[in-house]
């Protein structure tokens, strides 16, 4: 029997939940073999679920969603990095569970992955789901080398409120900082980024936004969009998944190339 379950959110990660099962077929059939794989949906507990099937964790303090270090996880084996948006940037995250629709960011994915190449790893797995933001993966590309600029070519202020500002996007150090690296994101969303089903109009009030905050970063996003295909030639708006974890989907079709 292969036991594969995700995790039971909020009183059991997988790897509990496999034990647990595991345990009641031992005892219910015995002379079964039994197989525990944990697995996860690219959300919380995408590392854990790695890590117990045999990648190694590694752990590495970064930037939360607000700004606070927080110490988080990634997991390699053989080249290949599971990074897991939630572990930097999720609701989980934000300080006394306090959101910050506008402002959060996912700079510290974006320092994860950055620290996953550094050890090595040529192959990122980004997992997206549990996200606290609402910026497009802009947080994420920046922490990576690239500027999002306002119209006096200053650099934004974090988090998806400041997107409506946004005049114009400088890649700077990110293609060298990725050479060589293949980015796959894991995500079990297929939203666009724009519209009634998109990432502000769906996922955003899960993160705290008003009515009022949810078209302010419907506006910032779809400047994100209209900047970035004037700026980079990137046109992924409209790509299934784009507007998973507050459209770092997007971001990490546009700005790191990803599957």
């Amino acid at each position: 029997m292969l036991i594969a379950p995700d995790k039971f959110k909020g009183s059991l990660t997988a790897a509990e939940v496999a034990g647990h099962v595991a345990a009641g077929l031992a005892r219910a059939v015995p002379h079964v073999p039994l197989v525990p794989l944990p697995v996860a949906d690219g959300g919380d507990g995408t590392v854990e679920a790695a890590v117990a099937c045999g990648f190694t964790e590694v752990r590495t303090e970064v930037s939360g969603p607000t700004g606070r270090p927080v110490a988080a996880s990634y997991a390699v084996r053989d080249g290949t990095a599971v990074v897991e948006l939630a572990e930097a940037s999720g609701l989980r995250r934000l300080p006394g569970g306090t959101p910050a629709p506008l402002e959060a960011s996912s700079r510290g994915t974006g320092e994860l992955i950055a620290a996953a190449i550094e050890r090595g790893a040529t192959r990122i797995v980004l997992g997206l789901g549990g996200s606290a933001c609402t910026d497009g993966g802009t947080g994420m590309a920046a922490a990576l080398g690239a500027r999002f600029l306002d119209a006096a070519g200053e650099p934004l202020p974090p988090g998806g409120g400041a997107l409506r500002s946004l005049a114009s996007i400088d890649p700077g150090g990110l293609p060298s900082r990725l050479r060589g690296v293949t980015v796959v994101v894991a995500s079990d969303v297929d939203n666009r980024l724009l519209g009634p089903d998109g990432a502000a109009a769906v996922f955003a009030p899960q993160k705290g936004a008003s009515a009022a905050d949810v078209r302010a970063l419907e506006r910032g996003l779809a400047r994100l969009d209209e900047t970035a295909r004037r700026d980079l030639g990137a046109y992924a708006a409209d790509r299934p998944g784009a507007g998973a974890a507050g459209g770092t989907g997007f971001g990490a079709m546009a700005f790191l190339g990803a599957t």
